[in-house]
């Protein structure tokens, strides 16, 4: 076990393959003359002012870990043998490139700016990775809220999906998102299957699952994020 705060704390840095550059442009409360004394041994160890910041931004990082030395460096992750059924849902003509096993980031979505910062770092707002196997390649996991998709997917139950160019040249069209957009100001961020739209480009209508959400035709020009939702987990268990 590593005998100091500090050297903790950089293993853990490790661990996430984070630079000092990475850390103190993600997290606004460490700044880069924080970190530069700190790896060169101007600070010698760990101040609550870089610890408390950094594990608020990191959120998978187990504090008590780099305080202590005890207990895991990152939080518990959620295992496939927790979960009741893993559905696959991409349609796509395209055969894909299924993995064996990848690891997936499950993220804290309530905590994130929004659906496009959240594609944008990362690094953040991770609750922990999950395992899955024989998919193919996802780019993270959130929990989706609402039941607009039910009973296909039920509030709780966490979707993977694989980010796409916001481009109509790119869309499948009867395939499912998870997308957001902007209307008069207002922000949303849905679940739904995108089909073509009677009003023709850049038109295009958001259809739920629930026969009782009505389908929504949308400018495309209005959305600013894009992801294809490839799979969904349902779990039995709290995390």
């Amino acid at each position: 076990m590593l005998n100091t705060k500090k050297e903790r704390f950089h293993e853990v840095m490790e661990r996430l393959e984070l630079t000092d550059y990475r850390v103190y442009t993600d997290v606004p409360e460490i700044t880069k003359n924080m970190m530069v004394k700190l790896r060169n041994g101007e600070t010698q160890d760990l101040s609550s002012r870089i610890l408390e910041p950094f594990c608020r931004y990191y959120s998978q990082v187990n504090p008590s870990y780099i305080l202590t030395g005890e207990g895991d460096m990152l939080k518990e992750e959620p295992h496939v043998s927790e979960v009741t059924e893993v559905k696959s849902l991409s349609n796509l003509k395209s055969k894909e490139v299924k993995i064996d096993e990848q690891m997936v980031n499950l993220y804290d979505f309530e905590a994130s700016a929004g659906l496009r910062s959240l594609l944008d770092n990362n690094h953040a707002n991770i609750i922990g990775p999950i395992h899955i196997p024989n998919l193919p390649k996802c780019d993270g996991a959130i929990h989706i809220v609402g039941d607009s998709m039910y009973p296909m997917l039920k509030s709780g139950d966490i979707v993977l999906y694989k980010e796409m160019p916001v481009d109509m040249q790119h869309l499948f069209y009867g395939e499912m998102y998870l997308l957001s957009y902007i209307i008069e100001g207002d922000a949303y961020v849905v679940v739904k299957y995108i089909n073509k739209s009677p009003q023709g480009e850049p038109y295009v209508t958001l259809v739920s699952q629930n026969p009782h959400h009505a389908d929504v035709d949308i400018d495309f020009r209005t959305v600013n994020a894009l992801a294809l939702v490839k799979a969904t987990i349902r779990i039995n268990c709290m995390m």
